[in-house]
């Protein structure tokens, strides 16, 4: 994901549902969320350390305890060939069978998703996915250098993109997604009541979009085969 607090807005509750399946999840953060926040009196450096410490936080809040950063500076997220070997060689490192990043397309029915760095990582991730981390050819300092074997990740999970194809009911975990993010206090801290009221609005829509009975809540992406 492109910053702290991503991954909680788009897949916390679907990522509760993982781990609690005895699936291993890590976090890979491009950014330490340091243009964030609403607070003048806190320097950028201070912001990017406390945004760290609350998606450690936020994590924990779902069962995840392994979470990386690649200290790439928040705003300025290209797509580069840097950003994909990055993302490339921690995907050999983890060796994930499914990788969740956002999506590269513009949401015109959403704007908020379509953050350009948001954007440009979901183009890189993807392209650390296909082909990057499978072709020992590519960035092949990533194997002589560090002995990291290629690999192949079998599914990608789009989030906040324009096209959904699955969805994913949370209604249980719905409490476990709000204390994720807001354990997000510099970025949530000021919202209250109106967070899980925000929330439930978006997750209601898509639930209703998935079929599911009324009062439901759902995650919703875009699940591509690159098996």
């Amino acid at each position: 994901m492109a910053h702290p607090d991503d991954v909680d807005f788009g897949a916390a509750g679907t990522v509760a549902g993982w781990t609690d399946g005895d699936i291993e999840v890590v976090y890979l953060m491009v950014t330490d969320g340091d243009a964030g926040g609403f607070d003048d009196n806190v320097t950028r450096k201070e912001m990017a350390v406390l945004r760290r410490e609350e998606q450690r936080a936020a994590a924990k809040c779902v069962g995840v305890s392994d979470v990386r950063w690649l200290g790439y500076s928040d705003g300025r997220v290209e797509a580069t060939l840097d950003l994909r070997r990055d993302i490339a060689r921690v995907i050999r490192q983890v060796r994930p069978d499914r990788v969740l990043m956002p999506s590269p397309e513009r949401n015109y029915e959403r704007i908020y998703p379509s953050h350009p760095d948001h954007r440009a990582v979901g183009s890189a991730a993807l392209d650390a996915v296909y082909p990057d981390a499978r072709n020992p050819y590519a960035f092949p300092e990533l194997l002589a250098d560090e002995g990291l074997d290629a690999w192949t990740a079998r599914e990608v999970w789009f989030s906040g993109g324009p096209v959904s194809n699955h969805y994913v009911d949370i209604t249980d975990r719905f409490d476990r997604k709000v204390n994720a993010l807001r354990a997000h206090v510099s970025q949530t801290g000021h919202m209250g009541d109106e967070l899980p009221d925000m929330l439930r609005g978006w997750l209601s829509a898509n639930a209703a979009a998935a079929g599911l009975p009324e009062g439901r809540l759902a995650e919703s992406f875009h699940v591509i085969d690159t098996a």
